[in-house]
């Protein structure tokens, strides 16, 4: 699949939130917001464009000498096509190129699809945080992956 990244400006925004809105607990527009007007200095946020159409997006933050990765989304109609994959491996060049050595996350512990992708990118679980989500106190994966030289995509 062909698409663009691009920094993640106010324009994209009702497209994000539309693919923002398939989750339980979705951001708003004003926490997007937020954090477009933290960009480049601790927040980060690409979004993947085909044929002017946000199909996915990525935010990052950036603490010290890691990535924290906040919100990977895909669009319902374009997951299992790489396009996860692709935004991730930009975040980790990202985050290489201002100095990070590791990536953080944090997954609902009953989200075995992305739990798979998140493995499969080298992350691995170091910790469950107890009724870490608000909206139905639901258990988070903790994981963490080493950027290090030989620390993968």
């Amino acid at each position: 699949m062909e698409y663009t990244l691009q920094a993640m400006v106010a324009e994209h925004l009702d497209q994000v939130l539309a693919i923002e809105r398939t989750f339980a607990a979705p951001w708003t527009r004003e926490m997007f917001l937020q954090e477009l007007r933290l960009q480049s200095d601790i927040s980060d946020a690409r979004v993947a464009v085909r044929q002017d159409e946000v199909v996915g997006y990525v935010l990052c933050w950036y603490v010290a000498d890691e990535v924290h990765i906040v919100n990977l989304a895909v669009h319902t109609h374009w997951r299992r096509q790489g396009l996860a994959r692709g935004l991730m491996a930009d975040a980790f060049a990202r985050a290489r190129a201002r100095g990070a050595r590791m990536a953080t996350l944090e997954v609902r512990i009953h989200n075995e699809a992305a739990i798979r992708l998140y493995e499969g990118l080298g992350f691995r679980q170091v910790a469950i945080r107890k009724g870490y989500y608000a909206d139905n106190g639901e258990d988070a994966l903790v994981m963490l992956k080493d950027l290090e030289p030989g620390g993968g995509t």
